[in-house]
């Protein structure tokens, strides 16, 4: 007996994750659609214009809104940031400097400094108990 064997998709939604990309902004046929591995690798590889266009000006998807802004996603929605922002937009409040991105850029930065703290604990230890 042979399997056939089916090609893996996801939804629009998960492809649209796997892209960077707000869904909403996307083509109808993309979010109608469903998405194979090999149609995700084909995206990503030669992306059309309107991605293209999608990853340049947005609207961006709120990790990518709180890449560009240096914060964490937590820190948009206490900063009152709920929706998708545009390249434009996030130009904008960079250069506003609104007080809440100064205070979530500084937890930021105290949260990184942190992590490679414990890092660099934990890896002490690991090497006291190799030796």
């Amino acid at each position: 007996m042979k399997s056939h064997q089916t090609a893996q998709t996801m939804k629009p939604a998960t492809a649209a994750k796997k892209l960077g990309v707000y869904l909403p902004a996307t083509p109808a046929e993309f979010q109608e659609g469903v998405v194979s591995r090999a149609e995700l690798s084909e995206l990503q590889a030669n992306p059309p214009a309107w991605l293209s266009e999608l990853r340049q000006n947005g609207p961006h998807p709120r990790p990518v809104v709180a890449a560009k802004l240096g914060v964490s996603i937590a820190g948009l929605a206490r900063g009152g940031v709920s929706e998708a922002l545009t390249t434009e937009q996030i130009e904008a409040v960079k250069s506003e400097l609104p007080e809440w991105l100064e205070k979530e850029r500084a937890t930021q930065a105290e949260v990184r400094k942190e992590t490679v703290r414990i890092k660099k604990r934990n890896a002490e230890r690991a090497e006291r108990q190799d030796s």
